[in-house]
């Protein structure tokens, strides 16, 4: 993620906070309040029910972007909403599994915490030096950093689901519905908080695909080290086939749909 930012990523914040403290908010109520609320509704095992809470208390997806691009939405939010929420999960979400999650299983803040400035900070923090000092200098390593991440994702999700196949095979049906409900209602509550506070078309839709999509890589590199990927994981191993079917639907249909913006543009008289 930190190799294909800037700085000028984060300047659209201070230009335009609205949406982006509307963005960052919802994702940090919305998921993590439906993660819970289905949980509580479906008797898993309290780790299965761990994993789902993560799962909503997540950052949002560095794939947000590139469906809020398909869908006529304001792609710099998307990257700033992204950019924010990555860089405030070390310190939010721990609180967040402590207070939704503790009862399930403990929940050592501190140690979460530090974890994920390993797997976070530390790496985005390398991946903005790499991008302000050597971007476009070594084009070998520009070319193949999307492919080590696809590639690194892939093979987590191998080993969770080796790892994790008898509980997969117990609760996989219901755990693809409540994941699948988790993420089509991020949208649901995303889109409508914006139209909420009143923001435009674009910004509501980039919000709605923003609060949706998870960071299911990085849930997996969490369970990993809490050493629970095989329980604790399981949620965000099935979550990147889902998310990627239900935005790529959403972003099909809201191609097709007009924003304010474009009505305003075509009705000019020329």
């Amino acid at each position: 993620m930190g190799t294909s930012m800037g700085v000028k990523d984060f300047v659209e914040l201070a230009k335009r906070p609205k949406p982006v403290i509307v963005g960052v908010v919802a994702q940090f109520t919305i998921m993590p309040l439906l993660g819970y609320g289905l949980v509580k509704f479906s008797h898993f095992d309290p780790e299965i029910a761990v994993g789902v809470i993560l799962l909503g208390c997540a950052p949002t997806s560095v794939t947000a972007s590139l469906f809020s691009y398909l869908a006529k939405a304001n792609v710099a939010l998307a990257i700033t909403v992204t950019s924010v929420t990555t860089l405030l999960a070390p310190f939010v979400l721990p609180f967040l599994m402590k207070i939704l999650a503790g009862g399930f299983i403990e929940i050592n803040v501190l140690s979460m915490m530090w974890g994920m400035v390993q797997i976070v900070l530390i790496p985005v923090g390398a991946g903005l030096l790499f991008n302000r000092f050597l971007h476009g200098k070594a084009k070998w390593l520009d070319a193949s950093m999307p492919l080590l991440s696809m590639g690194g994702v892939a093979l987590i999700v191998a080993i969770i689901i080796a790892a994790g196949r008898e509980s997969l095979l117990n609760i996989g049906m219901l755990l693809l519905l409540v994941v699948l409900a988790q993420n089509v209602l991020g949208y649901f509550f995303g889109y409508w908080t914006s139209r909420l506070f009143r923001l435009t078309e674009p910004d509501c839709r980039t919000i709605a695909i923003a609060t949706g999509m998870q960071n299911a890589g990085l849930v997996s590199g969490i369970a990993k080290v809490m050493g629970k990927i095989s329980t604790v994981g399981l949620a965000s191993a099935v979550c990147g086939p889902i998310m990627g079917f239900t935005s790529s639907i959403l972003a099909s249909y809201w191609s097709n749909k007009q924003t304010g913006a474009e009505e305003k543009t075509e009705n000019v008289p020329a």
